[in-house]
């Protein structure tokens, strides 16, 4: 492994150029070649799955101008708690800081210009299939369920809603084009044991054990636990924290042997996330850290905020 080209998936869609998860960004991705087309996925009050990266609406959206005093006591406005009906009012916007009106990434397309909107899982579903259809190009669909616990604790089962909507729009017959995957080990093993899941399925890395052990060097510990991930996954999705370490004084980039560890164990490894704005202090340019993931590393594929420069590096790789 990798047996075959790496993978690009568009992390959030074209989110280094458009908003994120709207289907403007997920056009975009698609046109430029990516490979698959994230979907983050949380519930609203009346259980419709919608595309959005947080359990919370107000780093995206208008929500705290169109439904004031919708807040918790935390000051936090949780899509849980709106009806999808209350959803389709809001205009989407690329993700700012809440306190402060100002955006997260400066560069990127301007807070609240122009008009989008949050969708729901199926109609982006629908969306992706049409531009399939159309333009004769597949790409995939690569979906997070996020927080399971939080949704099952407001009683809600977010896996079953979303392995439902996946089956309602057709893209379970072809499980190769998608992927599901989750930070939450108890659901990601729910997924194939209860649910009977036959689509690939992701773990993300997301627990302090993952850090301690590859920073720690102990390999016979890590296969350990990648060994009882591969009983109910098909692969691994870490941070890029979990594979580049330090940079050395001679410039070389030491790596974890976290990949080399997985592909062991027959687990693929797709790691977010490449921001061409927002690169590890490990690597200079945008280049090198393509090259420490792609060629040093060998990664089966990884997620991008810049989908058209992650597939440029792959298409000359194989040239190459």
């Amino acid at each position: 492994m990798p047996s075959t080209r790496p993978i690009v998936i568009a992390h959030r869609g074209a989110s280094g150029y458009l908003p994120e998860h709207t289907l403007e960004a997920k056009a975009y991705a698609h046109a430029v070649g990516s490979d698959f087309l994230e979907q983050d996925v949380v519930l609203t009050r009346d259980g419709v799955p919608i595309v959005l990266h947080d359990i919370h609406l107000d780093t995206v959206s208008d929500v705290a101008r169109k439904f004031p005093g919708r807040h918790r006591e935390d000051g936090r406005f949780y899509a849980i708690d709106f009806t999808w009906d209350e959803v389709q009012q809001l205009r989407a916007s690329e993700r700012f800081q809440p306190a402060t009106g100002k955006a997260v990434y400066p560069g990127r397309f301007p807070v609240n210009q122009s008009r989008f909107s949050i969708p729901s899982l199926q109609e982006e579903l629908e969306f992706i299939a049409g531009l399939n259809f159309s333009t004769g190009r597949t790409a995939g669909i690569y979906t997070e369920l996020k927080q399971p616990r939080f949704h099952r604790e407001a009683g809600q089962d977010i896996s079953k809603i979303v392995l439902d909507t996946i089956s309602k729009t057709g893209w379970d017959r072809n499980p190769s084009q998608v992927f599901i995957q989750c930070f939450e080990p108890i659901e990601t093993r729910r997924l194939k044991s209860e649910l009977g899941c036959r689509m690939p399925v992701i773990q993300l890395l997301g627990e302090d054990k993952w850090i301690e052990l590859v920073k720690a060097g102990r390999v016979t510990d890590l296969e350990k636990e990648l060994e009882q991930v591969r009983e109910y996954a098909d692969g691994v999705g870490p941070a890029l924290g979990h594979l580049i370490l330090s940079r050395e004084p001679d410039g070389f980039v030491r790596t974890s042997p976290l990949v080399e560890a997985a592909h062991k164990h027959q687990l693929r490894v797709h790691p977010w996330t490449i921001r061409a704005d927002d690169l590890p202090k490990q690597v200079t340019s945008l280049d090198e850290l393509h090259d420490v993931l792609f060629t040093q590393l060998g990664v089966d594929g990884a997620f991008s905020d810049f989908p058209d420069l992650t597939v440029h590096f792959i298409h000359d790789l194989k040239r190459g």
